[in-house]
């Protein structure tokens, strides 16, 4: 039984609908960040950072999203969550998902988490007003270049998806139109009808 650390709305979404695509056994444990649980002495000893996903397995924690999606995968290989037989098409999935994780969830937490890279508050609210168009060059990139559709990968679905439609999820809450990239909008709707996304999402819902 794996356990599952996640906050609703957070980057964790795409862990917690790749167990559900993966049919494999896990609990999902919320944090409530507004207490500040991400920073409890019990968390930290799996999270060093402070940060979710986080996923406790019987060999121990595993920490950042691109390396527990790759684990999921892996763990459940005759579900074919990662073309696992595919050492060139396994790297371009985990080229896709660092590009998520190193690029444009950075560029989101910007706005918010500018603490995190500058003391001054004139150049945190300078990052947070840039912010909105570092999202749209990153899912401009994504649209143009990264994305070969109808999933990330092509034909085949992936972990790479779920991850890509979290981020995806987050657009409309800083002002982006998800239709200005049109295969990600028709990727995004196409996974909202996925019964695993279906089951993640409303379960967290229903924790919150």
């Amino acid at each position: 039984m794996y356990t599952l650390y996640y906050s609703p709305n957070a980057c964790s979404l795409a862990s917690h609908i790749a167990l559900e695509e993966a049919g494999l056994p896990y609990h999902a444990h919320r944090l409530n960040f507004a207490k500040d649980e991400q920073r409890s002495a019990d968390y930290l000893k799996h999270s060093p950072n402070g940060r979710v996903p986080a996923l406790l397995t019987d060999r121990g924690a595993l920490i950042e999203s691109p390396a527990i999606l790759a684990f999921i995968a892996q763990a459940a290989p005759e579900v074919r969550l990662a073309p696992l037989d595919d050492p060139f098409e396994f790297a371009r999935m985990q080229g896709f998902n660092s590009f998520i994780a190193s690029t444009v969830h950075v560029a989101y937490a910007h706005r918010r988490r500018g603490y995190r890279w500058a003391d001054k508050e004139a150049s945190r609210e300078d990052m947070a007003a840039k912010m909105p168009q570092n999202m749209r060059d990153c899912f401009a990139i994504i649209e143009k270049d990264l994305f070969t559709g109808p999933f990330v990968l092509g034909e085949n679905y992936s972990v790479a998806d779920p991850y890509l439609f979290t981020l995806s999820d987050w657009l409309a809450g800083v002002g982006i139109d998800i239709d200005d990239y049109p295969k990600v909008a028709d990727h995004y709707r196409c996974m909202k009808e996925r019964p695993a996304v279906q089951r993640a999402i409303n379960a967290e819902r229903q924790a919150a």
